[in-house]
């Protein structure tokens, strides 16, 4: 490895759903003199994916359950945002006033099932900060279908990332974290690779998809920033077909749990 670029991809507009995440990405390259190349990765907020594709919801609409009610008296939150975690859960894993940790559908840990409130009142003013978003359905899946749009109109092989910003259990803070990935490494096995001394590495796999999603989050920000996307070159691990399948524990394996 040489270097890692990464280059936010400034002037992206305000999305709104059923806007085409591809031809703003592509615009966004051209009108940034960003040349996309072979092996380029994308790394895509949340965010913008959850809003094209409709995942918005009005707190005014969803009538919480008695299991949400009683839930929400003791961590403390609107009864009808808890109902709305319950939906996107698997399994309610920890709670404590103010905090709900749940198995998102998706097979991931995380905080409130990544359900947002910042940064989406533009889509309704009127609306009384009503908004929340969700995640997306499938974020494997709609990386697949980017990747696959830009391939069809540029020719070229990339890869995608969408990243979230999540907590971990053992250190404060939260820091990007990928959810959904096209043509880029979940995990590299570097089991059996000798390090410096020609020791052979026994139990290391690195996050791949993670290291990244966590660099390109610092070019990104987590407030006010306004860049939904960066475009990143240098990525030192080959592009291949992956899904974040790779990077769940099972049970089993989950020592938090």
């Amino acid at each position: 490895m040489s270097q890692l670029v990464i280059t936010p991809i400034k002037g992206i507009p305000l999305v709104r759903e059923g806007d085409l995440i591809p031809r703003l990405i592509l615009d966004g390259l051209v009108s940034n003199d960003i040349s996309l190349q072979d092996n380029d990765i994308i790394v895509i907020a949340q965010k913008i994916i959850s809003k094209s594709e409709g995942r918005m919801v009005r707190l005014s609409d969803i009538a919480p359950s008695e299991r949400a009610i009683q839930l929400a008296e003791y961590i403390e939150k609107d009864p009808r945002l808890v109902e709305l975690i319950l939906r996107e859960s698997n399994e309610v894993l920890r709670t404590k006033p103010g905090t709900i940790i749940v198995e998102h559908r998706l097979g991931f840990v995380c905080a409130n099932a990544g359900i947002d409130h910042s940064n989406v009142h533009e889509l309704d003013p009127e609306s009384n900060n009503d908004h929340y978003l969700l995640l997306p359905v499938d974020p494997d899946g709609s990386a697949r279908i980017i990747r696959d749009e830009i391939k069809a109109e540029t020719g070229k092989n990339v890869g995608i990332v969408i990243i979230d910003s999540h907590g971990r259990a053992w250190r404060s803070g939260i820091t990007g974290t990928a959810i959904g990935i096209a043509g880029v490494p979940a995990l590299v096995d570097l089991r059996g690779t000798e390090d410096l001394f020609g020791y052979s590495l026994r139990v290391t796999q690195v996050a791949s998809v993670d290291e990244l999603a966590a660099a390109a989050s610092l070019m990104m920000g987590e407030a006010n920033e306004g860049i939904p996307a960066v475009h990143v070159w240098g990525f030192p691990y080959d592009l291949r077909e992956s899904s974040m399948k790779e990077l769940l524990r099972t049970k089993q394996d989950d020592l938090f749990r």
